[in-house]
């Protein structure tokens, strides 16, 4: 048989660009069998766990399928959590950056009037949680007339997150006429039944072949009492001397405790959990994204919506008191086909959570020595070395894509009486420049971004500086975000 590629499917050049720059090759077992049947319009339910590429086997058709004129939104995707939201709009993003498409994500805790006037323009996408999205709906800032598809994604987490009632409240405002796929790691009774209720026909995929935890993550179990935790988690670090590690705690008091032990030890490390301000969690996760710091510790809020191809072990510190959890966390690691480790510490009283998991997933996990004292002593000159330098991102999707990307700012927007196509008509005209060299603009009450694609930044740059747009002088600059 041979072996498909993404070049294989009929989508818009602009989308085989940017899957190329992305260098997605080869499609995941979900996006082989997912993509196919959404470019045909299909409705489906898809039984997929995390990391298996499912974010591309709906972001591709969806970017495909978007009309790019239009200027109301086409497609609706709902999230669980804020993570998630903005974990997808940004490869939302990424897939369809050279086809200009504009993805908004909306979630609480974040202005209401930012998410407002940023819908009032152009927008293609709205990514958002359920009551975020209710929120816009019932006051009218986010128009669903021309909503073709709804995407829900991890919907056995919008059931446990007591979200089903605003999901269903939010399909029934949409247009009958449109296409809806469902997400969902597992297939409890209710999201069988939302699907029954509002889908036509659904085509069933399910993604079997690694069972419930991917097979390329190799498990152990280390017993432990609670007081002897904190010098097993560095026995465990020197040991294992990963490039990057995620610690899952189950409370915020112990990620706080265990992140301030390893930051006095000199760990490169953050903590992430719903304690701090949106804007914190962002920062820490977009920085351990670039590779600022090899270890994050942090509560089950980080175990959805963090996709780094490259985190290589993941300890979790408390045995999570939920089994899906375990598997959400676990699955953190051996993504996109890496090998990756989880090493759960186990303390005498978790035993009845343990078994939970183990029935769940199907194994014991293995059971393994703590690292003796000359292990460690062995390698801990390793992994000093490794401490004091900086984590290499083999694979940041976002700053691949962006590379030859650079964003202007223009001090004047509507205010001014200036439109998008005013901005194409003028920087169009400029000797070396087109209008597939313009990107995404975003134009605001009293300043514009514009995104100057394919290395052209510098020369736009240098040619607005002394260009009117409209007749009006308007100052210039490279962006800053």
């Amino acid at each position: 048989m041979t072996k498909i590629s993404f070049a294989d499917y009929q989508v818009s050049d602009e989308i085989k660009k940017a899957l190329d720059v992305l260098r997605y090759e080869t499609p995941t077992e979900v996006q082989s069998k997912v993509i196919p049947l959404a470019m045909e319009k299909q409705d489906l339910v898809v039984k997929a766990q995390t990391g298996s590429g499912k974010t591309a086997s709906f972001g591709i058709p969806v970017n495909d399928m978007i009309v790019w004129e239009e200027k109301k939104p086409q497609a609706l995707i709902l999230t669980p959590t804020r993570e998630l939201a903005v974990q997808v709009q940004e490869d939302i993003k990424n897939i369809g950056r050279f086809k200009r498409i504009k993805a908004v994500a909306v979630y609480g805790k974040e202005p209401f009037k930012k998410q407002k006037d940023e819908l009032k323009q152009q927008t293609h996408v709205v990514v958002g949680t359920p009551g975020r999205v209710m929120d816009h709906i019932d006051r009218e800032t986010l128009d669903l007339d021309q909503i073709k598809y709804l995407v829900i994604d991890e919907a056995d987490e919008m059931l446990n997150r007591g979200f089903i009632d605003e999901v269903e409240a939010i399909i029934k405002a949409l247009p009958a006429d449109r296409v809806t796929m469902v997400f969902s790691a597992t297939l409890p009774k209710d999201v069988e039944n939302l699907c029954h209720k509002y889908m036509k026909d659904p085509a069933h995929v399910e993604i079997e072949s690694t069972g419930v935890t991917a097979d390329t993550i190799e498990h152990a179990l280390i017993e432990v009492k609670d007081e002897g935790k904190i010098s097993l988690l560095k026995d465990v670090t020197v040991v294992e001397n990963p490039d990057s590690c995620m610690i899952f705690c189950r409370t915020k008091e112990n990620v706080d405790t265990v992140y301030s032990e390893l930051d006095e030890a000199g760990y490169p490390v953050e903590r992430l959990h719903g304690g701090l301000e949106q804007d914190e969690r962002f920062a820490v996760m977009e920085g351990f994204k670039m590779g600022k710091f090899r270890y994050l510790v942090a509560t089950d809020v980080a175990a959805r919506g963090i996709d780094i191809d490259n985190v290589n072990l993941v300890i979790n510190y408390d045995v999570p008191m939920e089994k899906e959890s375990y598997v959400h966390r676990t699955g953190r690691t051996g993504r996109a086909g890496n090998k990756g480790q989880a090493i759960t510490f186990s303390t005498p009283y978790e035993g009845k959570f343990l078994k939970a998991i183990e029935r769940y997933i199907g194994f014991d996990i293995p059971a393994e020595e703590a690292p003796s004292q000359a292990e460690v002593a062995g390698a801990k000159a390793a992994f000093e070395e490794k401490l004091s330098s900086k984590r290499i991102v083999k694979n940041n999707k976002t700053a691949r894509i962006n590379q030859d990307i650079m964003k202007l700012h223009f001090n004047g927007g509507k205010k001014k009486k200036i439109r998008a196509v005013d901005f194409v008509g003028t920087i169009a005209k400029i000797p070396g420049v087109t209008a597939e060299d313009i990107g995404i603009i975003n134009i605001q009450d009293m300043m514009s971004y514009v995104d100057i694609l394919n290395g052209k930044g510098s020369i736009v740059l240098q040619a607005m500086e002394n260009t009117t747009i409209k007749g009006k002088k308007l100052r210039v600059s490279k962006a800053i975000k």
